[in-house]
């Protein structure tokens, strides 16, 4: 089968399509499936570097989430050859097959192409797990949603509105802002050009309640000042590139929360809350009350250049990879 290979840590322009790899084949438990769609996710561009928590020993295909087609089943697995259904897995989605735990898979709802379904996953179950069960929004609440028009940003402010918060969407151009307006975000602030903490204030009377931040670097310390007395700020990732440092008495003398989300271990950390947030959210999809924005796509062949726009934060929602059709 085709698929990209990461032979060696290093920038997006160091991966290698490679033709002729391997066909894989599922053990019990597991299933393959024919990848139609792969999204792109910022801890893709951190994995093939080396730069991730965890480092995959290298050659590796990159890539967490997809949709397909099964196309084989190991033992004990309910899914049947045919069937259509998304998955996330830690590596592996950017080939023209993919082994994947049957655990991870669900099939796609009626109404949904593969693009939606494969740019759904991981970033809408992080923002669902940060809003419902880690900051506990409730409607009304002023949510800031920092990197808003990002992957994990903008499915904050699409699953904010869904939850009927009052959704405070940062970003650093028009662009972006216009699109997060157009999601549902009651007000807006452009973080490059405006002062985040006395915006935040203003525009939300000294009422924001949680700060949604997956960007981390110079703007995480204003938005956290910007936050209402018992405001809870949540820590997502670093897509900035730099892991900010909190000064403490700032959570001293507001009263402030700081919790952080991480994915890869939420279930197994809160399996209860992440089984009920995964039933709802599956649920607001099926219903279509929340589909991904894809602001890119690109060809199999163009991987590089895929995660290069989304190292870049050229990204506007999610990029998908078309991997055969």
């Amino acid at each position: 089968m085709r698929a990209v290979v990461c032979r060696s840590y290093g920038p997006p322009e160091d991966l290698v399509v490679d033709d002729d790899v391997a066909d894989p084949t599922p053990g019990p438990g597991q299933l393959v499936v024919r990848v139609h769609a792969a999204a792109v996710n910022f801890p893709d561009v951190l994995l093939i570097a080396g730069k991730y928590q965890i480092k995959i020993p290298v050659p590796f295909t990159p890539g967490s989430e997809l949709a397909g087609e099964v196309l084989d089943v190991g033992e004990g697995v309910s899914f049947v050859p045919g069937q259509r259904v998304s998955g996330t897995t830690f590596v592996g989605a950017f080939a023209e097959q993919a082994l994947i735990h049957a655990t991870a898979v669900t099939e796609i709802p009626e109404g949904a192409d593969y693009a939606s379904a494969a740019a759904f996953g991981v970033t809408y179950r992080t923002a669902y797990h940060a809003l419902r069960s880690v900051a506990g929004v409730a409607p009304g609440d002023w949510v800031v949603v920092l990197g808003a028009a990002g992957g994990v940003g903008l499915a904050a402010v699409d699953l904010a509105v869904a939850m009927k918060a009052r959704v405070l969407a940062a970003a650093s151009s028009p662009e972006k802002l216009e699109l997060c307006r157009q999601r549902g975000a009651e007000a807006t602030i452009d973080y490059d050009r405006e002062d985040l903490k006395s915006r935040i204030r203003e525009l939300t009377g000294d009422a924001a309640k949680v700060v949604l931040d997956p960007v981390g670097g110079s703007y995480a310390e204003p938005a956290l000042r910007g936050l209402a007395r018992g405001g809870t700020f949540v820590t997502l990732g670093y897509a900035a590139g730099a892991i900010p440092s909190i000064p403490l008495n700032l959570v001293l003398l507001k009263g402030i929360t700081v919790r952080g989300m991480e994915i890869r271990t939420f279930a197994e950390d809160r399996p209860e809350d992440s089984e009920r947030d995964m039933r709802e959210l599956t649920q607001l999809f099926a219903d279509g009350v929340v589909r991904p924005y894809i602001g890119a796509r690109f060809p199999l062949a163009e991987a590089a250049a895929a995660l290069r726009f989304v190292a870049d934060r050229k990204a506007i929602g999610k990029v998908v990879i078309d991997v055969t059709g």
